[in-house]
């Protein structure tokens, strides 16, 4: 149920956001940032980009890319599944970054030798897909037995957080552990530390994200209204960084980091990147200069994908994350750990390893149907669906007939549940007969509902009723017109709580 919240101030027109300046403290261990939005950009990038320029402008563009060898000696492997899977993994790498980003973007504090997101993309068979899947870096895992990079020291199996595998055994028993933890195959390792993450999205121009709400944290220096930006690669680091935004903490973070990968796509196959060689060829350059990848993916993988993803949009992304148990499962020796739903868990997995999609169809979203103008039967002209902070499907709505025009409430009532809302489906007749202005009336308790109403209804009047709980109360007057399709900005859905690419972009 939507909970009270200070109301947050009014947006203004779309403009670049400049990131406050000022050194912070160094950040403890916990404070470091994912990395599951950098590897997804990087992949992004330079899978979606290859078709479209040609095998000439590939040619050489792997030549930087630092080999590694994650496969090598390993055994009872699970048997390979349909289509394509990625390990994206990522290192903090804040030691090439220059002492000015560093107290700009309040990169403190010294990197670490460990993975802080590890995450799973699957490409469909036929390429018209792409699962990302994000393992939460502090996941309970058990290490199989191994040799310790750095002491050189044999280890039998043990328990660890899932980070702690590439501390102790790189590449290699990473792959090693979450192919045991997942039972899906991996076919490719790809690497990123985070200063190419940076210089990425600016070769790229920027990345359009909108937000419902005001994003600050103090920690990171994001400074956001609401409305739409333009983030420099500076700017998106602070804005996938961010945890001490609400209450959500890594939940909100997460949610965040989908909104920029979906806003990265829609950047890269509709933003002239991918149709303008010398365009794709510095983002690529940028791009692949700090990648570690395995030995079998180069450019003429990365020229195979590009071709059959020519036609790759946001909607042909989803992204999930493994279904959580415990969230603070007590482990001797290493604190908290996050356990995993294991039926849930294994459902998930199951579905890439058989190719399925992960998000449920939802055909018809952000359309009002065309009732609410008098044409019954005929779908209105879609237009983008406006993003709100709370989710229309959490409101419940009664709706008056304010009016003498017959009808006038059953057709509020049924443009409002097209578009998400918890309608009565029974409109009654207003005390007064005789409003002008159509009327919000609502809850002090629940204004974050009353204004994801309004925005559905502009030029409304916002009206509290003290103790009138939890139900929105429109009383539709002559000013009516139609209903603004609006949609959640975190729309979570299905067993999986998958969004897809398309439902979190700017303009939908």
């Amino acid at each position: 149920m939507p909970q009270p919240h200070r109301p947050t101030r009014p947006a203004r027109p779309p403009q670049p956001q400049r990131a406050r300046r000022g050194g912070g403290p160094a950040r403890h261990r916990a404070d470091r940032p994912r990395w599951g939005v950098r590897l997804a950009a990087g992949l992004a990038v330079a899978v979606l980009g290859s078709g479209a320029i040609g095998h000439a402008v590939m040619t050489g563009l792997d030549t930087g890319i630092e080999r590694v060898d994650p496969f090598k000696d390993m055994k009872n492997r699970p048997q390979a599944g349909h289509g394509l899977n990625f390990l994206l993994v990522g290192t903090d790498g804040r030691d090439k970054i220059t002492p000015q980003d560093k107290r700009e973007y309040r990169l403190g504090g010294a990197p670490c030798h460990c993975t802080d997101t590890v995450m799973l993309v699957h490409l469909s068979a036929n390429r018209q897909r792409a699962s990302v899947v994000s393992l939460p870096r502090d996941s309970y895992a058990e290490l199989p037995a191994h040799r310790d990079d750095s002491s050189g020291k044999q280890h039998g199996p043990h328990a660890v957080k899932l980070n702690a595998a590439y501390a102790e055994g790189g590449p290699q028993l990473t792959v090693r552990t979450v192919e045991n933890m997942t039972r899906v195959k991996i076919d490719h390792y790809l690497e990123v530390d985070f200063s190419s993450f940076m210089k990425t999205v600016d070769a790229m121009g920027g990345v359009e994200i909108c937000t419902a709400k005001a994003l600050h944290d103090q920690n990171t220096g994001l400074d956001l209204l609401p409305g739409t930006h333009r983030l420099s690669g500076g700017q998106a680091l602070q804005y996938v960084r961010s945890r001490h935004v609400d209450g959500a903490a890594d939940l909100g973070r997460m949610q965040r980091q989908q909104r920029f990968v979906a806003a990265l796509v829609k950047q890269a196959t509709g933003g002239g990147v991918l149709l303008n060689p010398v365009k794709f060829k510095e983002v690529s350059s940028t791009l692949l200069g700090s990648v570690r990848a395995d030995r079998g993916f180069g450019s003429e993988q990365m020229l195979a994908l590009g071709q059959a993803l020519r036609d790759f949009t946001p909607a042909s992304s989803e992204f999930a994350s493994v279904p959580i148990g415990n969230a603070s499962y007590p482990v001797k020796g290493i604190g908290s750990t996050v356990k995993w739903d294991e039926p849930k868990a294994a459902q998930l997995f199951e579905a890439l390893r058989q190719d399925r999609p992960l998000a449920p169809a939802a055909p018809g979203r952000g359309q009002v149907q065309a009732q609410e103008q008098g044409q019954p039967g005929r779908r209105a002209q879609q237009q983008p669906a406006v993003p709100v902070d709370v989710p229309p499907q959490q409101i419940r709505v009664q709706v008056e007939n304010g009016t003498r025009i017959d009808g006038l409430g059953g057709r509020v009532d049924t443009a409002l549940r097209a578009t998400g809302f918890d309608t009565t489906r029974a409109p009654v007749g207003g005390a007064s007969r005789d409003v002008k202005r159509t009327v919000i009336a609502y809850d002090p308790r629940w204004d974050r509902s009353a204004r994801t109403v309004s925005t559905a209804l502009p030029g409304s009047e916002l009206r509290a009723v003290a103790g009138q709980g939890r139900t929105v109360l429109v009383i539709a007057g002559a000013d009516y017109r139609k209903v603004v399709p609006v949609r959640p900005e975190d729309p979570y859905q299905g067993q999986f709580g998958v969004v897809t690419g398309d439902q979190v972009v700017c303009g939908r």
